[in-house]
């Protein structure tokens, strides 16, 4: 017999605002953007809801502008023979435009480092590259991480960028836009000293905000930990310090502006392994990395800033793929979306606790040329949207004033790191509608149950009769990679199998929309609930007419 779960919603008591601050994604090939695929994809984020910020790697990269798995380039910034500064911004505005005519605004980070401008310095195995970067090999293996050669020509570069933004869309446009210092600068994205990477930010912060004062600048986009003495901590830490009490190395006055603060978070880490064991991502470590690293802000009175995970994922790896390790099947599947609203919630819940605000960054896109399900932490695969791109259409369709739900199985993964977690949100913005979102999760991807759920609505806005659509994600609904499945898993399918996977990949109702009576402002609602499985229910007054389309199923 399935287990019994009451969850109580009371629509008189409101319980503060649901900010959406999930719309922030984003992904390492930066030239993805102006590939078809990529095209296709940021045509459907920004139809979700309001604009999505969009962030990408290699935005000053050097090379041939077209992308590949974890690389991509726009040369910006070439020198001439005489080491002479050349700007070319066709690619960067080619990115931005598509962007902005698909309602997403630039999360614009500022990296890497051009290859005329990397410092040639670094010496590895005994070998000095002293004479620059004269393949593109070399400076794919060691120079896009470098620090500047000349600080001074980097400022020129970020002056001459923020100039030509600031000419083409308008202090109006690029005030909404973020400017994010580097990437995960403790790892090796860079190759400098702690020191070096402050000083590359205080000339930065220079010379963008001497363009655009009103620009929001930020970082240090570390990566996070659970350990306050470990690599990314203490980097986080020493930044800080320098921002907060440091001498500026452009200005020699103290400390350094900072707009907002970045840093990431994932729920686990997997590398190459044909005969991997089974490992599973955690919500647990996802939230716990978060605390820690807040607690680094607060440290330097930093933690009234906006804080964005820039980078805020169950795993470290977004183009692994299942045939470089089973383990990462899981995001093909109806477990990524569940794990996704299981994190997220508790994400929100502990911002509350902290009371700071939080926002988390998907990095994840879509990638060209794989197979189909390849496996890669990607929304849609070959065109096909999977289960995890559902549910930020789920998310879209939630009201903003938030209103009390109660779950009899909610478990905090800090404090139960092995419970099954169902819970969710509660939304009511008028008289005519309610939204409740529900999510099943447990870390254990082979967790077999099914909950019987009795949802329980009181205080209801509306009274007679109402229309309930059920949304829902789970191994039979809204996951075109089931269907994938029937049709023999291939790798390429042909026109009929991909049009059999392709009617699968929308949104989907658990069942046709049905007719329910408020009496007094109360309604009981039952229905089963996988494991892995989250459900939308859109409870809406006969007289409202049709919800709006800012979801869109498909």
């Amino acid at each position: 017999m399935n287990q019994q779960v009451r969850i109580e919603v009371d629509a008189s008591r409101r319980d503060g605002i649901l900010a959406h601050h999930w719309n922030y994604i984003g992904y390492d090939e930066c030239n993805y953007t102006h590939s078809p695929g990529g095209m296709a994809l940021i045509g459907k984020i920004g139809k979700l809801e309001k604009p999505y910020y969009i962030r990408t790697h290699h935005m000053l990269c050097s090379g041939n502008r077209r992308g590949s798995c974890k690389w991509g380039s726009t040369n910006i910034y070439t020198e001439d023979a005489d080491g002479r500064p050349v700007f070319d911004e066709e690619t960067v505005d080619r990115m931005i435009d598509i962007w902005l005519e698909n309602n997403c605004i630039p999360f614009f980070e500022l990296g890497f480092m051009p290859k005329d401008l990397a410092d040639p310095r670094e010496a590895e195995n005994g070998v000095s590259y002293t004479a620059g970067y004269g393949s593109v090999g070399e400076y794919q293996l060691r120079g896009w991480c470098q620090p500047p050669k000349d600080y001074g020509k980097w400022y020129q570069l970020v002056f001459h960028l923020a100039t030509h933004l600031l000419n083409r869309y308008g202090r109006a446009e690029v005030e909404r836009w973020y400017f994010e210092m580097w990437n995960e600068p403790d790892i090796f994205y860079w190759h400098g000293t702690p020191e070096e990477f402050c000083k590359l930010f205080d000339y930065t912060e220079a010379a963008l905000h001497r363009v655009i004062p009103t620009a929001r600048f930020g970082g240090p986009a570390t990566t996070g930990n659970e350990d306050p003495d470990r690599d990314g901590s203490l980097f986080l830490r020493t930044f800080l310090k320098h921002t907060r009490d440091g001498v500026n190395y452009y200005s020699g006055q103290k400390g350094t502006r900072l707009d907002f603060v970045s840093f990431h978070t994932k729920g686990g880490n997997y590398r190459f392994d044909a005969l991997a064991e089974k490992q599973l991502p955690s919500v647990r470590t996802f939230l716990s990395n978060v605390r820690t690293q807040a607690g680094v802000l607060r440290e330097f009175g930093y933690d009234g800033l906006e804080c964005v995970l820039s980078e805020a994922d169950p795993d470290g790896w977004a183009a692994g793929g299942r045939f470089d390790n089973f383990n990462l099947n899981f995001r093909n599947t109806e477990y990524y979306a569940s794990w996704v609203m299981c994190a997220y919630r508790n994400l929100f819940a502990l911002a509350e606790e902290l009371r700071m605000d939080i926002r988390p960054l998907a990095w994840a896109f879509m990638f060209e040329g794989e197979r189909c399900f390849e496996g890669t932490r990607a929304f849609s695969t070959q065109g096909i949207d999977k289960a995890v791109f559902h549910l930020f259409r789920m998310l879209a369709r939630l009201g903003t004033q938030r209103v009390a739900l109660r779950s009899g199985h909610a478990a905090d993964p800090l404090k139960v790191p092995d419970g099954t977690d169902i819970s969710g949100w509660a939304t009511c913005d008028g008289p005519d509608a309610l939204q409740v979102m529900i999510g099943c999760h447990h870390d254990d991807w082979d967790r077999q149950e099914t909950f019987d759920i009795t949802l329980a609505l009181e205080s209801l806005p509306m009274q007679g009769p109402v229309r309930v659509a059920h949304y829902r994600i789970d191994r039979d609904h809204s996951n075109p990679y089931a269907e994938w499945e029937r049709q023999g898993r291939p790798d390429w399918p042909d026109e009929a199998q991909r049009s059999a996977i392709l009617a699968r990949s929308g949104l989907e109702l658990l069942c046709l929309p049905e007719t329910e009576e408020v009496c007094g402002g109360r309604m009981e609602l039952r229905f089963p609930l996988p494991v892995h499985a989250v459900s939308l229910l859109e409870i809406r007054s006969l007289s409202a007419g049709e919800p709006p389309e800012g979801g869109a199923l498909t």
